[in-house]
Parts: structure tokens; sequence; C-alpha cells
């Protein structure tokens, strides 16, 4: 069983201009630590998890996930 995390921490910083120096500080952790979360390498803890979310002001389920999150612009095809 896998125990893979997904998540959107990219797509938020992107939208919002955030680097990942400037949430690293925002959260209290290395901005290493940004860059390895987003390319799945760690997982958060829960602690981390919600201070994401407060930060981005969104459920934490916006940005992470068990499965993998649909493809930008995939609802829109039909």
């Amino acid at each position: 069983m896998s125990e893979t995390i997904y998540n959107r921490i990219a797509v938020l910083r992107a939208e919002r201009g955030v680097s990942r120096r400037q949430l690293a500080e925002a959260l209290g952790v290395h901005y290493q630590t940004v860059g390895y979360l987003e390319r799945g390498e760690y997982s958060p803890s829960l602690y981390l998890a919600l201070r994401m979310a407060e930060y981005f002001e969104v459920p934490v389920e916006v940005i992470f996930s068990t499965g993998p999150f649909p493809r930008i612009g995939a609802e829109r095809s039909a």
C-alpha cells in the first residue's frame, strides 16, 4: 500500500505569487522543505498541513489528497 500524498502547493504558490522561501518563512520551515513537499518527497505532519491550509485560506483537502488531483481543465472537456 502506497502512502503517497499528492498536493497542489506549487499551483497555489503560483496563483498567489508566493515564492518557496516566502511560504517557508510564513510556515517556519526551511525553504527546501517546501520543495520536498511539492515534489512528494516528504509528507507533511498534520500540523504543517493545517498551517499551510490556514496560510492559503483554503480547506486542507484543496492542498493535499491521497489520490491524484484531476488535471487542470479536465472537468471542462466533454
